[in-house]
């Protein structure tokens, strides 16, 4: 009979969530407090862990007490500067009188520059005072480790006490389950069929029964040399958290629907060339069996499509054909409506 027939790609990929990261301690020191435990939901930004801040504390009160230092410098350099811009002016006055030298013009002019450029020194090791406190805040709130986005304690790799090194150990693994990538590949011969936003059903082991749905968001532009496939990548809604990272699921890309196709259970065929796109069956002909050879097409669940070879309403046998030889004389008969 015929019936409208759903094309695809048979695949078979591993979930993985789209965000994941292994959190890191951007400050070295020893682990002060864990405030999670694995498996446990947090936010954007709430706190993990602590390091021991006494180090960093010390550090930004020197560099405090450094910029105090550095402005006593300026207003030192500053009363000199002043000074230095009267002697220079009186120098002018008596030059004018005729009462010094010009070298003594020229010794004050020098000495107002000096001065000058101390006030300026005295400004930049503000600066750079200033800039050592701000390093030291940001060491000293980098000290409590944060949660990167919303998501779940997947792994928790740090005790009270455990030192950490800048960027070294992974102390937590986070994870937001709620949109996941589906990683597949498909065979370079069936690409072609493939396209951005078609849809790809699946389901997992995991959880028997259930078919999910994503959507082919990503095709690589490269096929593999190692297997002369390409990687698809699906986009998966996951809002139930029903779906884990790391599952193995079984699917299908659906890349196309085609009405009135002519179709035969797959129990059918005697033999199958699924490569080749050939098989024979049994058609019964007036009583009389025949075996024929068809041409086979895309399968769909227990149909296979047939392209050539039988025509819509003949009988073929579905069970048993094996036991049937070309010419045997079959008689049909009804069984509770069923034949």
């Amino acid at each position: 009979a015929t019936a409208d027939l759903t094309d695809g790609v048979d695949v078979v990929g591993t979930l993985a969530a789209r965000f994941q990261s292994e959190v890191k301690s951007e400050v070295g020191g020893s682990i002060a407090e864990v405030f999670v435990t694995e498996w446990v939901r947090v936010k954007k930004g709430a706190p993990l862990a602590r390091v021991d801040t006494r180090e960093v504390e010390a550090q930004r009160k020197r560099a405090e007490a450094s910029v105090e230092m550095a402005k006593a410098g300026l207003l030192e350099a500053q009363a000199a500067a002043n000074r230095a811009d009267r002697e220079l002016e009186r120098a002018q006055k008596l030059k004018e009188a005729g009462l010094v030298t010009q070298q003594n013009l020229d010794d004050a002019r020098t000495q107002q520059d000096a001065a000058a450029a101390r006030v300026t020194a005295a400004r930049a090791q503000i600066r750079a005072a200033e800039e050592d406190v701000h390093q030291a805040a940001t060491r000293f709130s980098k000290a409590v480790i944060r949660a990167p986005f919303d998501g779940v304690v997947a792994e928790r790799s740090v005790s009270p006490g455990e030192v950490v090194g800048e960027m070294q150990k992974i102390v937590f693994k986070v994870v937001d389950n709620r949109l996941l990538d589906l990683t597949v590949s498909v065979p370079s011969g069936e690409s072609g069929a493939v396209r951005v936003g078609q849809p790809l059903t699946f389901s997992t082991d995991a959880i028997p029964g259930k078919v999910f749905t994503g959507k082919v968001k990503y095709l690589n532009p490269v096929v593999s040399e190692a297997d002369r496939s390409v990687r698809v990548v699906a986009e998966v809604v996951n809002a139930s958290e029903e779906l884990r990272t790391g599952q193995y699921v079984k699917g299908r890309i659906v890349t196309g629907k085609r009405p009135a196709v002519l179709q035969v259970p797959r129990t059918a065929l005697l033999s199958w060339d699924v490569a080749g796109g050939k098989g024979d069956l049994i058609v019964v002909d007036n009583t009389i069996a025949r075996r024929r050879t068809v041409r086979t097409g895309s399968v769909s669940g227990d149909l296979v499509e047939i392209a050539s070879g039988v025509a819509k309403g003949e009988t073929v046998v579905t069970r048993g054909g094996f036991n049937v030889k070309d010419g045997d004389r079959v008689n049909v008969v009804r069984v509770n409506g069923d034949r």
